[in-house]
């Protein structure tokens, strides 16, 4: 599980919280129904009518998806590449059909078995390239999605701030309720604001984030199934695929390989 989400909006809500406690308010005051459905509810139905049926029941996994995806490493699946192209070197591909049988990576096991197959280079990578265009589709819409609703959420607060208000002018005759009304008033205008810096703009942005990290990791696997078709030198292929992942991927003997080397 990647806790960055989760570790943000909670540091936001008690960021709110301890603000209101020194204030010297208490923070149930916000917590008013009427508001809540109204921003919540009005939010989630305005990015609903902004799109597809398809693309609303999709939402619970990219939500799912955004508290606990993980992160691709490519250092485990660079090792398993660079198994397949020494075999490869030493017995010919269809060596590699019994390997591709172990390989959990989907994508993958489908370039192995492409090239498996004798499928012409040209034709692999147009065929992997597609799905990941496809993918990156996919993940889009989700956050294209939370995006929506980051933007409709402070609408609908002051939506409900309006609707406070015109209680408000209702009751100009009792002085001794306005303070109490007005304030109830703002209330919505604060979830609104609040929701959408707090969950569906972040959420949108970690949508994105790990769509171009998995993307990125199938774009390795790309460059490494061709290699292997290709019959690259093993060791050519492992410092290829290993320039290619994010520095953090790298092992730490490989990071302080380069180190070691000039100090000799």
């Amino acid at each position: 599980m990647e806790l960055g989400t989760i570790g943000g909006i909670v540091a936001i809500f008690a960021a709110v919280v301890v603000s209101m406690i020194l204030e010297g308010s208490s923070p149930t005051a916000v917590l008013l129904l009427p508001a809540l459905l109204l921003v919540f509810i009005g939010t989630f139905g305005a990015a609903m009518a902004g799109g597809l049926m398809t693309d609303t029941k999709a939402v619970v996994g990219h939500l799912k998806k955004a508290f606990t995806g993980k992160v691709p490493s490519g250092h485990e699946v660079v090792d398993v590449i660079v198994g397949m192209a020494d075999r490869a070197r030493r017995e010919g591909l269809l060596a590699l059909e019994e390997m591709a049988r172990d390989v959990e990576d989907p994508f993958l096991r489908k370039g192995i078995e492409l090239t498996v197959d004798g499928t012409d280079p040209e034709e692999i990578r147009e065929i992997l390239e597609s799905e990941i265009a496809t993918k990156r589709a996919q993940d889009k819409v989700g956050a294209k999605f939370f995006g929506d609703m980051g933007g409709y959420a402070p609408t609908l607060g002051i939506i409900g701030t309006v609707i406070g208000l015109i209680h408000v002018l209702g009751n100009l005759s009792s002085p001794e309720k306005l303070g109490h009304l007005i304030a109830g008033a703002f209330v919505a205008t604060l979830w609104g604001v609040l929701s959408a810096n707090a969950l569906w703009l972040p959420i949108s942005n970690k949508l994105k984030r790990i769509s171009e990290l998995e993307a990125a990791h199938m774009e390795m696997l790309v460059e490494g199934v061709l290699a292997v078709q290709s019959g690259t030198n093993p060791r050519l292929v492992e410092q290829k695929l290993r320039s290619i992942l994010p520095v953090r991927t790298v092992p730490k003997k490989s990071a302080e390989a380069p180190a070691d080397a000039a100090a000799a």
